[in-house]
């Protein structure tokens, strides 16, 4: 299927590892131009090289999404060197398991602030698209709780009315703001490579906890992420799609 995005100018967070690497992969497979950041400038020079190898517009900066001028800056920044911004993507977590004070104040800055601010800074530019696209990349701890309390359930779980908000808003002119929600996802040097060699027992249960007996691949949720981004979801706007397996047990109406 053709999604429609040979050509647009896309800016994603996070963008060197992960889901938001291979977000990034298949946006400039489907022919997008590109802006990413990160904190590692050595994979933010890997990244961007390989872009450029597609024959695509590519460029990166590296970017603590908690520091938000300078997030603000590259948002603006890339989206004037791209030529106009048609799709941004949010792909910043603090992850983590802990419920102290310092965790919930890390993670507001970085799941919540680092979202916000990369949005906002983005709208105008995506108001000029005539097909803008917003998609927050969340998890599905922000709607179904397992195991103990946590800062980052909570901080996910506040970005729903947020992006629901942006759909509402921005529907007038054009712009579309959707979520998705992965569960366990798997790659190597990530969480749950590392839980597997660390806490073998947990990362089984984990994998017990999935009807399908695996975890996704970041590849799977840039599937998602990218479809809500194209053209090809024109009049879906303002929903958080779980793309998890099954592993949750809520009923979503």
């Amino acid at each position: 299927m053709d999604l429609g995005l040979r050509g647009k100018k896309a800016i994603v967070t996070g963008g060197t590892r992960g889901i938001g690497r291979a977000i990034a992969d298949l946006l400039v497979e489907e022919g997008c131009d590109i802006g990413i950041c990160a904190r590692t400038a050595a994979q933010i020079e890997e990244a961007v090289a390989a872009f450029k190898a597609k024959g695509v517009k590519a460029l990166g900066a590296s970017v603590d999404v908690a520091d938000g001028d300078p997030l603000t800056r590259f948002v603006k920044s890339a989206a004037e060197a791209l030529g106009g911004l048609d799709i941004f993507i949010s792909n910043v977590g603090a992850l983590g398991g802990s419920n102290d004070e310092a965790s919930w104040k890390r993670g507001f800055e970085i799941d919540v602030l680092g979202t916000v601010r990369g949005c906002e800074t983005a709208v105008p530019f995506l108001e000029k698209s005539g097909a803008g696209a917003i998609v927050v990349v969340g998890s599905t701890a922000a709607v179904e709780v397992v195991g103990p309390r946590r800062a980052y359930s909570g901080l996910k779980a506040a970005l729903l009315p947020y992006i629901k908000g942006l759909a509402r808003d921005l529907a007038s002119k054009r712009v579309r703001a959707n979520g998705v929600s992965p569960g366990s996802v798997y790659f190597k040097g990530g969480t749950w490579d590392l839980m597997e060699r660390k806490n073998p027992e947990r990362y089984r249960q984990a994998l017990a906890r999935n009807p399908t007996g695996r975890m996704a691949t970041p590849e799977e949720v840039a599937n998602a992420v990218v479809f809500l981004a194209s053209p090809r979801a024109s009049f879906i706007s303002g929903i958080n799609l779980i793309c998890d397996g099954g592993m949750t047990q809520r009923v979503q109406f």
